[in-house]
């Protein structure tokens, strides 16, 4: 694997990158740069109503494609991979018809979908197994930063045996778990070596963490591990009002490009979950601030070449 930048270089490579970019956009006459966003929720509650958003009142309320439109508005977003929102087991298989269904027809930038699963339980394997012929369906996530989840939750056997299966099956299995946790996930990502792992929200760092030093070393050693890659979503969330928010975020995106590399990471909007801390488009804003110094060709890539090839959706 190629040896990962130090901070330093990767700040002096990006601002020497300044006038390259504006060259190269001038030179282009590009518009924005194309988005594919890898974290589109979406619940319509004519569909699901998930059981969580009870204790989230800001954003429990239904949302639609319509409204990601509007949100995205203006923004180039060319297309999405819908993300599992933690739908009641028993709606799993409903939620996956429902999300290939809307994939398969090519009227909204939907292009692709994780949906939710639960390896370890009974019945997973024949779930999979059916949701694997679903030609838009790319991978599987569980949400295992819940209260209900203890810690190690992904490192038992019957739980890792079912992970190791989506490697057979070609399937991505995305890790969304505690920032205090991400050793479990280095184990799991140890025990699966033929399985893709998409690390979600930048392995939930935040740089008020009293635990930060601890995560930047997790992180680090994840992005050792040549079949993981990282996720620049989902941390606009925990910026407070008043805060200044690419000043807050940017040492957990950087220390997340410099461990991975441009070639390994990837833009996510969150949305509505990112409604918490800041707007669609606040957080496209906000990004941009973060990476204005790199070139055109690789905030291409954070925002729109990576994504297409790692979700196969170009």
């Amino acid at each position: 694997m190629q040896k990962s930048a130090t901070r330093r270089e990767v700040i002096g490579i990006m601002a020497a990158g300044a006038i390259t970019a504006l060259t190269e956009t001038a030179q282009a006459g590009a518009g924005p740069i194309p988005i594919i966003d890898t974290h589109q929720h979406l619940w319509d509650f004519n569909l699901f109503h998930p059981p969580w958003l009870k204790g989230e009142p800001t954003i429990d309320k239904s949302t639609t494609m319509t409204d990601y439109l509007k949100a995205t508005a203006g923004l180039n977003v060319q297309k999405t991979i819908y993300m599992e929102v933690d739908v009641d087991p028993k709606e799993q298989m409903k939620e996956a018809k429902w999300v290939e269904s809307v994939s398969a027809s090519h009227k909204t930038p939907m292009a692709a979908a994780v949906v939710s699963c639960r390896p370890g339980l009974p019945g997973f394997e024949a779930y999979a197994r059916k949701v694997h012929k679903m030609p838009h369906i790319r991978g599987f996530r569980q949400v295992l930063q819940v209260p209900e989840t203890p810690k190690g939750y992904c490192t038992r056997s019957v739980f890792v045996r079912d992970v190791q299966l989506m490697g057979q099956l070609g399937m991505s299995w995305d890790i969304c778990m505690r920032p205090t946790e991400l050793s479990d996930a280095v184990q799991l990502v140890d025990a699966c070596p033929e399985v893709r792992f998409i690390l979600d929200h930048c392995g939930n760092g935040s740089a008020r963490n009293p635990d930060q030093e601890q995560w930047k070393t997790d992180i680090s050693a994840l992005a050792t591990r040549p079949n993981v890659v990282c996720k620049i979503s989902g941390i606009v969330k925990t910026v407070k009002p008043g805060w200044d928010p690419a000043k807050e975020l940017e040492p957990v995106v950087m220390h997340c490009i410099e461990q991975f590399g441009i070639g390994r990471v990837m833009f996510g909007g969150d949305w509505p979950v990112c409604n918490l801390g800041s707007s669609f488009a606040g957080w496209v804003s906000c990004l941009k601030t973060i990476v204005s110094g790199s070139s055109a060709a690789d905030q291409r890539k954070l925002f729109h070449d990576n994504a297409a090839h790692y979700y196969r959706v170009a």
